[in-house]
Order: C-alpha cells, then sequence, then structure tokens
C-alpha cells in the first residue's frame, strides 16, 4: 500500500517537502490506514504530519471515546493531535443544509483553521475506491453531467486524497497485516443515511446480480469522465478568455457575437467560469440556473435580467452579456500619477506600463489589444489616471471634434454600471485613452512625431 500511496503523491503533486500535512483521522480503517501509509511515506518525503479529530456530537459516548482514542494514538506517535467538538445538527438546521453537509462544512473550516496556524501544507482525508464508487452512484441517482461523473479528485486546492485510488479490502488487510489498533463507527452499519444505503444494500445488491466488479468499473468511468472533463473545462477557459469584453471583480461582460457561435455545451461551461472568476466557487448554482441564464443570453433582449445564488445576477445590455454582483456599490473617485516604468494600482486592480522612445524609420509597433501609442510632445503636464468626472470631454480617434464622454459611453453602448469603473488615462488637459476603448484623436502619431508614448495595462 505504501507503493501505491507514494506513486499517487508523485503523479498527482500532493505532498511537497516540508508541507505541513493535517490528516483527518476519524479512529476507522480508512482514516488509521492513511495515516500510516503517510507514516511510510515520511521516509521518501520529508514532511510533518498533524492530527486532527472532529467530534460531531451525534454519537454520544461512542464519539467520545473514539476521541479519546485518536488523542492517545497521536501521543503514542509522538504527533501534534488537535479535536473539536461541534453540534453538526444544529449547525446543519441552522444553515438550512443536511448533516452530512453539515460535518463536511464544519470538518474542513476545522482542518483549515489548523493549516492556518502550522502554516504551508495540505489536508488529507480518507477517502477511497470504494467512496468513489459511492459517490458516483449517488450522483448518477440524483441526475448529474460529465464534471459530476469524474467524481472526486486526488487533489482539490488544500484538499488531498493519497489513498483514493485503493479499495478497501486491500485498505483491510493492510490494516490486519500490520495490527493498526482501530475503532468501529457502528452508524457506518446501518442504513440511516442515504450514503449508507448505497454502501450497505446497493452496491452489494449490484456485485451480486450484475457486475462483481462494480468498484473497478465505476474507477475506471470516472477516469475517462475526469480526462474529459479537464479537455472541455480547458477548452471553455481558453473561449471565455477571448469571448470575455470586459473583467474586473464585481463583473464581467461577455461579447454577445462570439458567445453566440459556440456549441450550447460550451456556452454553459463560459457561464460557470464567468460565475466561478466572479465569486470564486460554483457552490450552490444549480445546472438549472444555468440553464436560465443561456435561455437569456441566447434571446439577447436588452434590459432582462435573472437572479442566481450568491448574489450572482445575470442579465443584457446593447449586445453585451453581463455576469454581475448583486449589489450597487458606491462610485469613489479616484486619482493616481503614471510615471515612466511600471505602476500596480490594486485599489482599481490595474496595472499600467508606461514607456517613452524615439520614433525611428521602419519602427513597428506591437499591435496588441492591451498597448497604445501617442504622441509624447503632445502631451501636456504629467500623467495621471482616474475615473470619470461630470463635463467629462474627449476627442475619439478619428473624429475632429469633441464629444462629452457620457454621450461616447452611450453611444458604444457601455453598461452604466459599468462607466465609473473604467480608467482614464489624462494629462493636465485632456482624456488621452479611454482605457480598453478609444483613444484620443489630438495625441496620435504623425509624420512629425519625434517621441513615442507607449502605455499598457493588465
Amino acid at each position: 500500500m505504501k507503493e501505491k500511496v507514494l506513486a499517487a503523491i508523485k503523479e498527482y503533486n500532493l505532498i511537497e517537502e516540508n508541507d505541513n500535512i493535517i490528516v483527518g483521522v476519524s479512529g476507522g480503517p480508512d482514516s488509521m490506514a492513511l495515516l500510516y501509509s503517510l507514516l511510510e511515506v515520511q521516509n521518501s518525503i520529508p514532511f510533518n504530519v498533524h492530527i486532527a479529530h472532529v467530534n460531531h456530537g451525534v454519537r454520544g459516548d461512542d464519539a467520545e471515546s473514539d476521541q479519546l482514542f485518536v488523542e492517545r494514538i497521536a501521543k503514542e506517535l509522538n504527533l501534534p493531535y488537535y479535536t473539536k467538538n461541534v453540534d453538526m445538527v444544529g449547525y446543519g438546521k441552522e444553515k438550512g443544509i443536511s448533516s452530512e453537509e453539515a460535518g463536511r462544512e464544519l470538518r474542513y473550516g476545522f482542518f483549515r483553521d489548523i493549516l492556518l496556524k502550522v502554516g504551508k501544507g495540505k489536508i488529507a482525508v480518507a477517502h477511497n475506491k470504494n467512496d468513489q464508487a459511492e459517490t458516483l452512484v449517488m450522483r448518477f441517482l440524483r441526475g448529474t453531467g460529465i464534471d459530476g461523473l469524474k467524481g472526486m479528485e486526488f487533489r482539490v486546492e488544500d484538499i488531498i486524497r493519497p489513498i483514493l485510488g485503493i479499495d478497501r479490502r486491500e485498505i483491510e488487510s493492510y490494516i490486519e497485516k500490520n495490527k493498526i489498533e482501530t475503532v468501529l463507527d457502528k452508524t457506518n452499519l446501518e442504513p440511516i443515511y442515504s450514503r449508507n444505503k448505497v454502501r450497505l444494500e446497493l452496491i452489494p445488491y449490484i456485485e451480486e446480480n450484475f457486475n462483481p466488479n462494480i468498484i473497478n468499473t465505476l474507477w475506471r468511468m470516472s477516469n475517462i469522465a475526469a480526462t474529459d472533463g479537464r479537455f472541455l473545462e480547458e477548452y471553455s477557459k481558453e473561449r471565455f478568455n477571448i469571448i470575455v469584453k470586459n473583467k474586473d471583480k464585481h463583473s464581467i461582460i461577455l461579447e454577445s457575437g462570439k458567445f453566440l457561435k459556440e456549441h450550447k455545451s460550451i456556452q454553459q461551461r463560459i457561464i460557470r467560469v464567468a460565475i466561478e472568476n466572479l465569486n470564486g466557487t460554483l457552490q450552490g448554482i444549480t445546472e438549472t440556473q444555468i440553464n436560465i441564464v443561456l435561455r437569456l443570453f441566447l434571446a439577447l433582449e436588452t434590459g432582462k435580467e435573472v437572479h442566481l445564488s450568491n448574489n450572482i445576477v445575470a442579465k443584457t445590455r446593447y449586445n453585451d452579456l453581463i455576469i454581475a454582483k448583486d449589489h450597487e456599490r458606491d462610485v469613489v473617485k479616484y486619482f493616481y500619477k503614471l510615471g515612466i516604468g511600471e505602476t500596480n494600482l490594486e485599489g482599481i486592480e490595474y496595472s499600467f506600463k508606461v514607456r517613452v522612445f524615439p520614433k525611428e524609420k521602419n519602427l513597428i509597433l506591437d499591435k496588441s489589444k492591451n498597448t497604445r501609442y501617442f504622441d509624447f510632445d503632445m502631451v501636456k503636464g504629467s500623467l495621471g489616471v482616474r475615473n470619470r468626472l461630470d463635463g467629462d470631454r474627449i476627442r475619439p480617434f478619428g473624429m475632429k471634434g469633441t464629444k462629452k464622454l457620457k454621450d461616447y459611453f452611450i453611444d458604444e453602448k457601455i453598461p452604466k454600471e459599468l462607466r465609473d469603473r473604467i480608467p482614464l488615462i489624462v494629462d493636465e488637459e485632456n482624456i488621452i485613452w479611454v482605457v480598453g476603448y478609444r483613444t484620443n484623436d489630438l495625441y496620435k502619431i504623425t509624420e512629425n512625431t519625434k517621441k513615442i508614448l507607449s502605455i499598457s495595462y493588465n
């Protein structure tokens, strides 16, 4: 078993040298096998093991006995030990979620608190190949797509599953061979939770009547789904980066023409990518909600909007498809000076790079959409970046007269909620560049230009 665990750690980059690994230990066979196999692996990779145990408050004296057992094991192994008592049922009722979900939230919250204290590392949990099979069956019964069929992964951010590819029989054999002491959670033997019913009744029935190798069959299916899912995810992110018109921490705007050319499967994934970019998670966002947003975007009726979970709103404005945080923000006026070199503006989540160089014959300028070039000698005083002010005017490139910035935004069909967030590059007299949009015609490069001002943004 040690060899399989070490191979998984190397293949999926689960543990790095000197990591602090918080091992969730219930005292049952799976978590004890995880703990002892990791201790064996320490001979090949130097890292630190910390034991963490959560008493969920549902099994009375049995739970307290398990807690004391894990504490004793930690002392015998001379390992740091952390424990916490929680009210899983009460927390679930308070949050309006199932007891299982509540337990998961409380466990991982506790583990992450420990990780925050001890520093760099990961959280190791004891999910195995049988758990994967149970997860897939449950998702299949509820209804799921290809992403659900890939099941759990060896690593997701700070959570690692080193024994995910090992079945329960091998784990039990490892426990017996090494005479590792464990405790028995009696609730795992009672079909009182849906997962227990799948484990104790449904999978054994399938093994006996349909497929004796159902665990390995489901494992192969999960690997196929994971491979296809990774490709679709990467492809969708590439398409998202092409289709996105503007992005900041409050909203994401997609170009409708490009979006509508994509296949429905990719359109759905692009919507998910946008929500995850904005909110950091897809938690609470259902397939039904994704389809509602897709129908809204395909109809392309200006001014329509739908409200989703987690304060996310999707709406259409002119030819733009918008996914945004569903709250009004106070407009904060800002002004920053720009000098030669790179300037990071954390307050507005932009960075600018300013260069000045002589205009030479046969000079070829980079055509990047994030870079613009100006006649440096036309700049009046110092450069700065700010958002719009009442009365702002600009002379858009290619036009002879000036125009109110407000009218320019309306003509360009820029959504109202975005207009105060668009940075403006200015000198002491004029707007030089509406970043991401038009430049000022007065500052264009001509035959008489001697020095070129280059401004790029990220």
